[in-house]
């Protein structure tokens, strides 16, 4: 995978009907210059100044942005890390986030909400049976009318599931 990515325009230009801009790393982003932009179209002109990212790639959201902005969703990437971002970008997908001080959502609450991916929810809910001794110390005669799938299901109220590559899913705590 690669780190998110933006392409920066010339905001006068674009308004003028010119696509003078270029890709870099979101994590970058706030370094990126008018001079930057317009070097493989032959320099600004006067009325050119202001900067704005008009497309990304691997970035959560759907609009466009000022460069601090993507710099600041560059700087989480590298927070959350390369290994965890899939299931990052799936929590703010979802809408269950929580933000920051500065409207970005919260790498912090995103590791405390991240119960990782799974195949299914199912196989989350088994495991998680399974590490809490949700049985231990239960009779056999009790085990045999336990409704799994009624656990599963009322357990599942406290979460929150998003889909992953492969038709596996992302699962979080909810709240």
């Amino acid at each position: 995978m690669t780190a998110p990515r933006v392409w920066i325009g010339c905001l006068a230009c674009y308004n003028a009907g010119r696509l003078v801009g270029h890709w870099c790393d979101a994590a970058g982003a706030d370094a990126v210059t008018l001079a930057d932009v317009h070097r493989s179209a032959g320099g600004a002109r006067r009325d050119c100044e202001e900067l704005w990212v008009m497309d990304h790639e691997r970035l959560p959201v759907r609009e466009e942005m000022d460069p601090t902005t993507a710099a600041r969703w560059g700087a989480l990437h590298e927070e959350v890390g390369e290994d965890r971002w899939d299931g990052f970008c799936a929590w703010v997908r979802s809408g269950a986030y929580e933000e920051d001080g500065d409207g970005l959502p919260a790498a912090g609450a995103f590791e405390d909400a991240y119960e990782g991916c799974w195949p299914s929810f199912e196989d989350y809910a088994y495991r998680l049976a399974d590490d809490v001794g949700l049985q231990h110390g239960w009779s056999e005669e009790a085990r045999t009318y336990f409704s799994w799938e009624r656990w599963v299901r009322d357990l599942a109220f406290d979460y929150v599931v998003e889909d992953a590559a492969g038709g596996d899913v992302h699962v979080f705590r909810n709240g």
